[in-house]
């Protein structure tokens, strides 16, 4: 079986954000794959499964995350539900 095709993005940073954030590399990484994860979900851009391969996680560590970010699991608004129940 063939390994999937990467690609690598690069990031220069001043040190000084890592301290700032008192983050290492890998961590620092970590983080902004799930936040970009996160907000392209939030965004309506990717799928629940999408995302959680995007930030490195299993579906349900990503669905437990976003609560972490102040996110709904449910990618449908109020408005969304109310206009679905309405046509039944």
């Amino acid at each position: 079986m063939s390994r999937p095709e990467t690609v690598e993005v690069s990031l220069d940073l001043l040190q000084s954000v890592l301290s700032a954030l008192r983050q290492d590399p890998a961590s620092f990484v970590g983080e902004t794959r799930l936040a970009a994860a996160v907000k392209r979900y939030e965004m309506y851009e990717i799928s629940q499964a999408k995302a959680a391969e995007i930030a490195g996680l299993s579906r349900s560590e990503f669905l437990s995350t976003l609560t972490r970010f102040g996110v709904s699991p449910f990618q449908y608004g109020a408005y969304a539900v109310v206009t679905e129940v309405e046509r039944e």
